[in-house]
């Protein structure tokens, strides 16, 4: 979590500070990255409609910046904005602008604006972002990814860094990374559910039209050079199992929704999806225990058996394996409400 706003219900904002985001872009700046950033905050509501972030764009030196486009942007805030954020977001520059990540270090004015950041405080990087944070020593020791295509020279530049180029995105506390433009969004919507839980997150998604989770361990990019013709989906198989969750779900009975056979069911879905279907069956039912416990009063019991772990013990050992609490900590977090 950023640092002072560890996990904040989603009725407890009267009173408390917006959490402050701050975007720290440099000339060359991907347009869309930066947009990406300020929408997904930027609709994040209370159940009181109230914003839960606020939003600020800075720069080292401020004033008219170039753009990987053909227009300019004018950022009125310099460095000093860094002062008081509690998540920090660096996107991408154009590689014509990018000098971190052409030398491997920072610009002097790059890194006095990043001795500006408060110990604890959250940082995300997007796309080749990922080369400043590296270059500030950020990422040494940690796992992290960056765009598919700017891996190797990652690996030159940065050794220490355990990179990932094969991830959406990585989350190590209070140091994150998302591996392009798409997967920005995804990383975004991951940190507002970290921060305020599901519902929030599904809201802001169905604001901005886009999937409402993708698991930061899937693939970037599926490389295949020359499309398989009438090549079968397993979106029946997956629409299905959601209607389902509460029941045991086999790989042969999914796979017979698609008329395939076990084996190349589970190829496909691996292509399409980016992880096995058993470990897409268990973030779904994640997903729905995380819901029930925010918007119902159900039992740990009850909700066990809707999302089809069967047992409380179960749930509880699985919520913990993915996000490090139980249940009644979850709800208590989200809800303020007792198990």
């Amino acid at each position: 979590m950023g640092r002072g706003r560890a996990m904040v219900g989603v009725g407890d904002t009267a009173g408390v500070r917006r959490h402050r985001v701050a975007v720290l872009v440099r000339p060359g700046m991907l347009p869309m990255e930066v947009g990406i950033v300020h929408r997904i905050f930027g609709q994040a509501r209370s159940a009181a409609g109230e914003p839960l972030y606020e939003l600020v764009t800075c720069t080292p030196e401020p004033g008219e910046l170039p753009t990987d486009t053909d227009f300019t942007v004018h950022v009125a805030h310099g460095p000093e904005a860094l002062d008081d954020a509690d998540t920090v977001v660096v996107p991408a520059s154009g590689e014509d602008y990018d000098g971190e990540q052409r030398e491997g270090r920072l610009s002097p004015g790059m890194a006095a604006a990043l001795a500006r950041i408060r110990p604890g405080t959250r940082i995300a990087s997007v796309c080749t972002g990922a080369f400043v944070l590296a270059a500030a020593g950020l990422l040494d020791g940690r796992r992290a990814t960056t765009h598919w295509g700017s891996a190797d020279d990652f690996r030159r530049m940065f050794p220490a860094v355990e990179l990932d180029p094969d991830v959406l995105y990585t989350d190590e506390g209070d140091v994150l990374t998302a591996a392009g433009v798409a997967s920005g969004v995804d990383l975004c919507l991951h940190m507002v559910r970290r921060d305020h839980g599901a519902a929030v997150a599904n809201d802001v998604a169905r604001r901005t039209v886009v999937p409402p989770h993708r698991e930061g361990g899937q693939a970037q990019y599926i490389h295949r050079p020359v499309p398989e013709p009438q090549l079968s989906s397993t979106s029946v198989a997956r629409a299905w199992a959601l209607e389902h969750l509460d029941r045991p779900l086999s790989l042969r009975e999914l796979a017979a929704r698609e008329a395939m056979s076990v084996r190349t069911f589970t190829r496909r879905f691996r292509e399409e999806v980016g992880v096995s279907p058993l470990q897409w069956l268990t973030r779904q039912r994640i997903e729905r225990a995380r819901q029930l416990l925010e918007e119902t009063d159900l039992t740990v019991d009850r909700i066990a058996a809707e999302t089809g772990f069967g047992t409380a013990a179960s749930l509880r050992q699985h919520l913990h394996t993915a996000l490090g609490v139980s249940p009644r900590a979850y709800r208590s977090t989200f809800r303020g409400v007792g198990v």
